[in-house]
């Protein structure tokens, strides 16, 4: 059918947000896929509280609860420790996020990842410290069949500011049950930049970091400091034993 043949639903769909209806319900009632629908109508303001079709799920339990609220402590904790990034912070995270998800074959910068948070950092380090010529940056999206590829390219469209014009021609996996259930809504986004001085001197910067000499002497420190036996409520740390407590 295409974008363009999916006009009428759309309209549809978000007439029937309007009124309501939950997400699911749309789907079933329009035929489509609930990655469509959650694009087309996330701006719809509803009228009221959602009314929701079937029986009424419980809420979370005392274990999920207590690991959601772990979850946003850990979260405020990493805030307040990490705080704003400095420019150099930047540029070390930025390597350090490269030299683990980063191609390292010469002559393409090369990153992939189902992550849009991810994604949005490396595209913020690689514009600030390599100012990239724009028209030469391309995405391509892996993405398995049966989900909305249109989605998926406006969705890392808007991630990377790669306009969908740049993009290459996506990859659409066949989903084998056999090796994994689960699959990305928006699928993986692989960006490019064909660069070999760009690239040798981001895996200049990647050699910096992973041959530090502080290495060395940020795990003397660490060794020097007591071990603290939990965090945030967690397990012993491993190999500490029940008399080191």
């Amino acid at each position: 059918m295409g974008y363009r043949g999916k006009l009428v639903e759309r309209a549809a769909a978000r007439e029937l947000r309007a009124s309501g209806l939950t997400l699911a319900e749309i789907c079933a009632g329009l035929g489509v896929s609930r990655s469509s629908v959650s694009v087309w109508v996330r701006d719809v303001e509803l009228p009221g509280p959602i009314r929701r079709s079937g029986p009424r799920r419980r809420g979370p339990n005392a274990l999920q609860r207590r690991k959601a609220a772990e979850i946003e402590e850990g979260l405020e904790w990493g805030r307040s420790v990490i705080g704003a990034l400095s420019e150099r912070d930047l540029l070390i995270a930025g390597t350090a996020l490269y030299a683990g998800e980063g191609s390292k074959r010469d002559g393409c910068i090369s990153f992939a990842n189902t992550d849009p948070t991810m994604v949005r950092l490396f595209m913020a380090w690689l514009r600030h410290f390599f100012e990239p010529d724009e028209d030469r940056l391309r995405v391509r999206v892996y993405l398995h069949q049966g989900l909305d590829l249109a989605s998926a390219e406006g969705h890392w469209s808007a991630v990377t500011g790669v306009p969908i014009r740049r993009f290459g021609a996506p990859y659409r996996a066949v989903p084998d049950a056999s090796i994994r259930t689960n699959k990305h809504e928006f699928g993986c986004a692989y960006v490019s930049y064909s660069s070999s001085p760009a690239h040798r001197q981001v895996m200049g910067l990647v050699g910096a970091l992973l041959t530090s000499s502080a290495h060395s002497g940020v795990a003397q420190s660490a060794a020097q400091r007591p071990v603290k036996p939990t965090v945030l409520g967690s397990s012993p740390s491993p190999g500490a034993s029940a008399g080191n407590a």
